[in-house]
């Protein structure tokens, strides 16, 4: 009868019942210990490859309402509600755990010896001692709103949901109570946890973890809906690799961090809008072809250097614009019209003129090619003039920015020669030769530089005109004044005239000191 008082022989009774449940629960077996063990690791794994999914499904379902807007900005909020209130259930459910389990934890920091935990007094402690109510309660409470908010929050837009998340936070009925074997009303927390060896407590909270860990994915599995199946359906027909590089060029024992990607090839959406632009000229529709998934661009190159492709492609999904957004850079650099050969120890600048050089880096653009030396000038592009001073020689320093961004720099000497010296020439010939009288007395005198790889014209000041028995004597310019005609005209056939002396200047850079010009013999006949 309810209210009436127990003899001494049933408390007798109550007790050693008491002690029997307790013999029973520290005599558990060493084998079911450890398979509750092997339960508790394995969900707990399972939980952090959850957490990872889910956090890939937040960050889409982000990107989509930062650059679609439309429906995705009210998925996005739904998400991070829903992810805010698991974080926070997830993370009291740890803290209980890490209470329960100091002590454990101080001989088995890694909580590995499953058949030490076969005692469950601190969590009976926490809910089960007297005047503990308030922290059986609050946990109750915990678990109600949880599943209510995700009900409010989720289950209004998707009502089918409701039954699956009332069947994984169930805690009994309005009173939290459950039918025990004997079809006796009993506390759900009690049935579940009160008496129970510490590893199940651990195993059955970490599944509650997991409870929360799997609706999180169910909301957002749904929220990203069509797109989540679409890109679910993989197979040889739809979809390419492709290689997806962060430059156009890597350099040997550099890093190669490309990346194969999956492309639809098949069955991809053509873009219903483009909004483009390439280095700030908008793109007509000339410019480009639509293709499945994105377009197909017909433009010129453009210049040697760095070019970027900014702006939007958009789509109608359902009557809705969404808009994917484009920021890409390509390279152009110059093309090469000859191979590179070069001949050792032939590095060789002549002073006195301008030396034309080509200077690169392969896989840098001109633009960011550095150059400097005493009398280097760029002229356009990777060609530059060297116009070398005093000394023996040059040293050309050159720097450039690779693609990555890292520098590289290099040095080359080159050996500064003087221009050659140069011949004397009359009416097209040089050395010892012979003419008749009159064509000398109409004939000038010129300077060559012979077998010189420059085109460096030469113009003659003044030359010594010798003929024999007579004085020499300096004739300005670069034909035989009256005295030397005079002279010409007293000799006779057969004797030979002496041309030397000739002072010869370089035009474009008079201050340039030339050797002496070798002198000419002149015959007459």
């Amino acid at each position: 009868m309810a209210g009436a008082k127990e003899t001494p022989r049933q408390k007798l009774i109550s007790l050693m019942y008491l002690v029997f449940i307790t013999m029973l629960a520290l005599n558990v077996s060493k084998e079911v210990l450890d398979g509750f063990g092997q339960m508790f690791e394995k969900i707990a794994d399972a939980n952090e490859r959850v957490l990872e999914s889910n956090n890939l499904l937040l960050e889409n379902i982000i990107v989509n309402a930062e650059e679609k807007g439309g429906k995705w900005i009210g998925h996005k909020r739904t998400a991070e509600q829903i992810k805010k209130e698991s974080d926070a259930f997830y993370n009291e459910i740890e803290g209980l755990k890490k209470r329960i389990t100091e002590k454990q934890r101080e001989k088995d920091p890694n909580l590995k010896e499953f058949s030490q935990m076969d005692k469950g007094e601190t969590l009976d402690v926490i809910w089960f001692k007297e005047g503990s109510t308030d922290e059986k309660s609050k946990f109750i409470e915990m678990i109600q709103e949880y599943k209510m908010h995700v009900i409010q929050v989720f289950g209004s837009q998707y009502p089918e949901s409701i039954e699956m998340v009332e069947a994984r936070f169930f805690t009994g009925d309005m009173n939290n109570n459950i039918k025990n074997r004997d079809d006796v009303d009993e506390p759900w927390l009690d049935a579940n946890f009160k008496g129970f060896p510490l590893i199940s407590s651990l195993a059955k909270l970490t599944m509650m973890q997991n409870d929360i860990r799997q609706t999180e994915h169910d909301v957002l599995t749904t929220l990203m809906g069509k797109e989540l199946k679409m890109s679910s359906k993989v197979n040889q027909s739809n979809y390419t690799s492709l290689l997806v590089t962060e430059k156009g060029a890597y350099y040997p024992g550099e890093k190669f961090d490309g990346s194969v990607i999956l492309g639809r090839k098949g069955g991809a959406q053509n873009p219903n809008g483009v909004d483009l632009k390439i280095d700030g000229r908008k793109l007509t529709d000339k410019d480009y072809e639509l293709i499945p998934g994105g377009i197909k661009l017909n433009v010129n190159s453009g210049n040697p250097g760095d070019h970027t492709i900014e702006g939007d492609l958009i789509f109608l999904n359902d009557g809705e614009e969404s808009k994917i957004k484009v920021s890409q850079i390509y390279t152009v650099i110059s093309k090469p019209n000859s191979a590179v050969i070069s001949a050792d120890k032939m590095n060789v600048v002549y002073r006195g003129v301008q030396n034309p050089i080509t200077i690169s880096i392969p896989g840098v653009i001109d633009s960011k090619v550095r150059a400097s030396a005493p009398g280097l000038k760029r002229v356009r592009g990777s060609k530059y003039n060297l116009f070398p001073g005093k000394g023996r020689e040059v040293k050309i320093n050159v720097s450039g920015t690779l693609p990555d961004g890292n520098r590289v720099s290099s040095v080359s000497t080159f050996r500064i020669k003087d221009i050659p010296k140069p011949a004397g020439y009359f009416r097209g010939q040089s050395g010892s030769f012979t003419i008749p009288k009159s064509s000398l007395e109409r004939g000038t005198v010129e300077a060559r530089l012979e077998d010189f790889d420059f085109d460096l014209p030469l113009q003659t000041k003044s030359f010594r005109f010798r003929a024999p028995g007579q004085p020499s004597v300096v004739v300005n310019g670069n034909r035989l004044d009256s005295k030397a005609r005079q002279m010409l005209s007293r000799i006779k056939n057969g004797q030979t005239v002496i041309i030397s002396d000739i002072d010869v200047i370089i035009p474009t850079n008079p201050s340039y000191k030339l050797k002496q010009t070798s002198p000419i013999s002149i015959t007459i006949n």
